[in-house]
């Protein structure tokens, strides 16, 4: 967010909090992006804002969160000392989290292949209505092929990841038998290392696919210690995960730090998934 949105998610923050009786004396920026994540204290909760056109995604993370909190999903949880639901106040989302101090060291290829065993494992025992993944490539692809919503995009660029994201949708969304619920981007920045063990964060990208989908997503050595994982599917859905990351660059509105390094890193990053396929 610019620094005029950025101050008004702060106050909204703070605001929203105050009127559910948490004391907020200081407000610390965690993330900022196309939302923000924000740390208010002395209350010790982390606060998720996003535009208001964004309520209902916030409010489809916080029913998931909660779901996978009733059979011990290794999730972050909803501030227990509030009703788990997503608030709207000034044309902004606000929902409040547990804040959970994270540890070093980092979480290894094999710890993070068994956290997302058993966050799969919890994920088949909740029924909750998400997108297919193809869903949401749909919608990347839609931001690629409208030169409003991606003016900055080359046409080779743009027929690229056109080309990139549809066919692999297609091939990799062709067989729905393995499907099952998935996080969507369990990258390691949404997998934090904390003292109840690693929990995956950041559940509004909740969808329906192959396991491989999210694999593709963590360290490529993770592959090896998660039991029956396809290495074939996992190459062809890091090529698409990285087609959509790059789609996501190039709209006129991303607002993710360092966009014009990431907008070239992405593109490279299509090109080598696509040769390792």
């Amino acid at each position: 967010m610019e620094p005029t949105e950025l101050h008004r998610a702060v106050e909204t923050a703070r605001t929203t909090a105050a009127e559910l009786g948490l004391q907020v004396d200081d407000v610390r920026v965690v993330h900022n992006s196309d939302r923000v994540a924000l740390r208010l204290l002395p209350c010790d909760v982390l606060a998720r804002v996003a535009p208001a056109g964004h309520l209902a995604e916030a409010a489809f993370e916080v029913e998931v969160a909660r779901r996978l909190a009733d059979v011990d999903a290794p999730v972050g949880e909803p501030d227990p000392r509030v009703a788990p639901r997503a608030h709207v106040r000034d044309a902004l989302a606000v929902s409040l989290w547990t804040h959970y101090e994270p540890l070093v060291p980092d979480i290894t290829p094999a710890g993070y292949a068994d956290v997302l065993m058993r966050h799969h494992a919890a994920l088949r025992r909740i029924d909750v209505d998400a997108p297919h993944f193809t869903d949401r490539v749909a919608v990347a692809l839609a931001e690629v092929d409208d030169r409003e919503r991606s003016p900055e995009l080359s046409d080779a660029d743009r027929a690229f990841l056109h080309d990139t994201l549809n066919g692999l949708s297609a091939e990799i969304g062709a067989d729905r038998a393995r499907d099952q619920l998935l996080h969507g981007e369990p990258h390691p920045g949404n997998l934090l290392n904390t003292r109840h063990g690693p929990l995956f964060v950041d559940l509004a990208t909740c969808c329906r696919g192959p396991v491989e989908f999210d694999l593709a997503h963590g360290p490529e050595e993770a592959a090896e210690h998660y039991a029956g994982a396809d290495p074939a599917l996992i190459h062809r859905c890091r090529a698409l995960n990285w087609a959509m990351f790059s789609a996501w660059r190039w709209r006129r509105d991303d607002q993710m730090p360092d966009r014009d390094h990431w907008r070239t890193e992405g593109l490279d990053r299509v090109r080598a998934a696509l040769d390792r396929m």
